[in-house]
């Protein structure tokens, strides 16, 4: 059997209805139909507290943040949805980042970013589509060693752009966003496969 990239996919967001979940949705569905194993997650399903120096010299990495950073290790690639906060990365994307980036065990710090390949993208109700939090979380994502592919794509007006079924309702955002998971798949299989 061929080589299966398997990627992680997730939304730096906790709203329910969030736009940045269903952008990341459908590039999922790309990727799933280039071949790719993807894990989708909520990462409200993992609470961790604001990253807190004193937390972890006490009390250590929160558990849900070692268990992210296991799922994250087990996977070739990631698809992040960043939402744009007053025109940088989202402060819960961030706290993510924070924790899962720490070292644990015989990890050093970022191990489960180092090596990993990644497409970015984002959502907002404003025209530009939280287009410069984009620029933060290529910046902070590289630093860490991660290949952060330039194929990006950032959904304006997104309070309008989705069905209900949470399909695109434009067939260039719908096309453009699975464009972004096969190109990924793409990818990690001639540097993997």
């Amino acid at each position: 059997m061929s080589y299966q990239p398997k990627i992680l996919a997730f939304a730096g967001a906790f709203r329910k209805d969030s736009t940045n979940k269903k952008t990341v949705k459908v590039a999922v569905e790309g990727a799933r139909k280039a071949g790719a194993d993807v894990t989708l997650i909520d990462l409200k399903d993992f609470p961790v507290p604001l990253y807190d120096g004193d937390i972890e010299s006490t009390v250590g990495i929160p558990e849900n943040a070692i268990k992210l950073q296991e799922l994250m290790r087990a996977h070739d690639g990631f698809l992040i949805a960043s939402p744009e906060y007053n025109s940088g990365i989202s402060g819960t994307l961030k706290t993510y980042i924070d924790w899962t980036s720490r070292p644990h065990g015989e990890h050093r710090a970022g191990a489960c970013y180092g090596g990993k390949v990644v497409i970015i993208m984002s959502a907002s109700p404003g025209a530009l589509g939280g287009l410069r939090g984009l620029i933060d979380l290529r910046k902070v994502l590289s630093t860490m060693g991660v290949i952060v592919l330039p194929n990006e794509f950032a959904v304006g007006k997104s309070h309008e752009a989705f069905n209900e079924d949470g399909s695109a309702k434009d067939d260039f955002v719908q096309n453009t966003l699975e464009g972004l998971g096969k190109t990924l798949t793409e990818v990690l299989i001639k540097l993997k496969g």
